[in-house]
């Protein structure tokens, strides 16, 4: 977890004039005296020294042969004024969208440590515009909130869609960093063909990085990150460059049947759907077409027709599959939640303890 401590913003700056007054104390000089040496007017030392005009290029080659410090110095005292300035004035103007904050899942952005945590509210919209990398609210609306809100008709997806905005954004932010080959659908499915063995191992932290460099050699960025409360997803894929997707998975999922199946789950709009299109999917609410192909591909792949075949006469105890599950390269909780989804295990089956692998992710170690 980030440290959430919150980052000290002062709301004060200060001009040029006042290194200018220091260094004239030093000196024993008055304004006068230094307007003098200068070549300026009176009024126009005494406004430079208040910040009241700007230091420009001539004003600094005059103070380096005058008080001896360089010009690059004072010009680099008077950008960090005027930029201070700009922030300040900046924190304002931006409070008065503080509301926006509510729309968003600030704190568990900040638990995440995707954002830092300022006292400021004017600051603190800053800090989220930071994060989705547009200049304000409205830009916001455009480019995450509308989009994102118009994906489900359904009420239940419309009302988190700042969550699931922010969840998607962080995906966007951490794929940035996975270097991709270039998309190479044909080696992405052999690739997915090969990663069910990586079903039957338990520890999260020995298969994501497989299972991200793997993906990454064929032109997918895996990212596996938690959603904010709010955020009622299992996974979304989208396509983040010419040559490259996106696929991110939450950790929803506890166990490994279901990590599995979402991952294919994702793979599977990957390969079957457009690349301008963006899939996210929502707990509890499939049900299109493009989600039933998707689920399709997931189930086929795990476990092909002509080995679902044999389920049919499979003894439904722990024994049985096992064998089943080794004979067919996967982890045994893929085949408990294959024939619990099938109905014919209850989903609190007795086997779930013995034969399922429950995840436990590192934030919430």
């Amino acid at each position: 977890m980030a440290n959430v401590s919150t980052a000290f913003t002062p709301d004060w700056v200060s001009p040029p004039g006042d290194t200018i007054l220091d260094l004239l104390e030093e000196r024993g000089w008055n304004q006068a005296e230094f307007a003098i040496r200068t070549g300026y007017t009176t009024k126009h030392i005494s406004q430079l020294i208040n910040g009241k005009v700007a230091l420009t290029e001539d004003a600094a080659l005059k103070l380096e042969r005058v008080l001896g410090s360089p010009a690059s110095f004072w010009l680099t005292r008077e950008a960090h004024y005027r930029e201070g300035l700009a922030r300040a004035e900046e924190r304002i103007s931006l409070a008065a969208f503080a509301g926006w904050l509510k729309e968003i899942p600030v704190r568990d952005m900040i638990n995440f440590g995707w954002i830092r945590s300022f006292a400021d509210k004017g600051e603190m919209v800053a800090e989220c515009l930071r994060f989705f990398g547009v200049a304000s609210v409205s830009a916001w609306q455009n480019e995450y909130g509308k989009p994102v809100a118009a994906y489900r008709s359904s009420e239940k997806f419309a009302k988190h869609s700042g969550a699931v905005s922010a969840w998607l954004r962080g995906g966007e932010r951490q794929s940035a960093m996975i270097v991709c080959e270039p998309y190479n659908k044909t080696h992405f499915k052999e690739t997915l063909l090969k990663l069910r063995a990586l079903t039957t191992e338990p520890d999260p932290e020995i298969f994501i990085p497989k299972l991200t460099e793997v993906c990454a050699a064929v032109g997918v960025a895996v990212v596996v990150t938690p959603a904010p409360k709010g955020c009622p997803v299992s996974g979304a894929t989208k396509w983040v460059g010419q040559g490259k997707a996106l696929l991110m998975l939450s950790l929803r999922h506890k166990t490994n049947d279901h990590f599995w199946f979402s991952f294919f789950h994702e793979a599977g709009h990957l390969l079957l759907h457009g690349k301008k299109l963006l899939f996210i999917d929502v707990e509890g609410d499939l049900g299109n077409d493009d989600e039933e192909q998707a689920n399709t591909f997931a189930r086929d792949l795990l476990i092909p027709p002509p080995a679902a075949r044999m389920l049919n006469t499979l003894s439904a105890n722990e024994s049985s599959i096992r064998n089943f599950a080794t004979e067919h390269g996967i982890a045994p909780g893929i085949v408990i939640g294959r024939l619990q989804n099938e109905k014919r295990l209850p989903w609190n089956s007795f086997l779930n303890k013995s034969l399922k692998v429950r995840y436990v992710w590192a934030h919430e170690g």
